[in-house]
């Protein structure tokens, strides 16, 4: 379609406000595993990997919308166990048994978020010192590679689901195109902000790790055919969110009272 009919078009522009907030909302979870990785760096390369990490999913959904015809490809099934699970109240079966390559992706992904949602969660319960591994500029290097390999192996299943979503919205690679660029520039510019507010809360850390954990489930679910709705997850994060911002405010005025009766002793 033609960039110039694209812009004096009302349902473009509908489209395109559309898009940009699903992708932002998508790109939330993508973000909370960028923080969480980049906080476990030295601190003068934390930026650097935040930087990198979305810099490359910018780069991995726009070469994806290039292959759109493959994505699109990706949702075919690619084989079949042939097992008839149990049915559900309308006679359709509760779980896929044929399963495309976006599935697998899906499942691969999931698997990958809860194993290293539960190996952060450990590490959290039962820290390990590593002050003597961070003197290691090798060690440092290593960790700082595997970190962007993770990020990016997460931008890859997050990038397919997304551009799926996105074609089932609008036809049009320009409208796709420009709500991609928006939402990672808005990931770009909350990455830092939301990266210290969790290294500064550790309570948070721990919240959005369950995040991660949560996400993680959903996604295998979405890959053997049990889909749960976007909205019911995000509220549930807001939610918790929401929860948590009021213990904060509650033990931060907690703590003034208490320096102020300290004070007055």
């Amino acid at each position: 379609m033609d960039i110039a009919a694209l812009v004096t078009d009302p349902a473009a522009w509908a489209a395109l406000i559309t898009l940009i907030v699903m992708e932002v909302v998508l790109g939330i979870d993508n973000l909370i595993f960028v923080s969480i990785l980049s906080n476990k760096l030295p601190e003068n390369q934390r930026a650097k990997a935040r930087k990198l990490g979305i810099g490359a999913a910018l780069l991995m959904r726009l070469a994806l919308l290039g292959a759109i015809a493959w994505i699109v490809g990706l949702t075919q099934p690619a084989f079949d166990l042939g097992i008839v699970g149990p049915l559900n109240e309308h006679g359709d079966p509760q779980f896929e048994t044929a399963f495309s390559w976006k599935d697998l992706i899906l499942i691969a992904g999931g698997l990958f978020l809860v194993w290293k949602a539960t190996k952060e969660i450990h590490h959290a319960l039962d820290p390990v010192p590593t002050d003597d591994l961070l003197d290691k500029d090798q060690t440092v290097s290593k960790n700082f590679m595997a970190a962007i390999v993770q990020i990016m192996l997460l931008n890859l299943v997050f990038s397919i689901d997304s551009i799926l979503t996105a074609i089932g919205m609008t036809d049009a690679i320009p409208i796709m195109a420009a709500a991609v660029i928006v939402s990672v520039g808005a990931m770009m510019w909350a990455a830092t902000p939301m990266a210290n507010f969790i290294a500064k809360n550790p309570t948070i850390v721990m919240l959005a790790l369950a995040f991660l954990l949560m996400i993680g489930a959903v996604l295998i679910g979405d890959g053997f055919g049990v889909h749960v709705p976007k909205g019911y997850i995000y509220a549930a994060m807001a939610f918790s969110a929401v929860v948590e911002i009021l213990n904060m405010l509650s033990r931060k005025a907690k703590a003034r009272e208490h320096e102020k009766s300290a004070a007055a002793a």
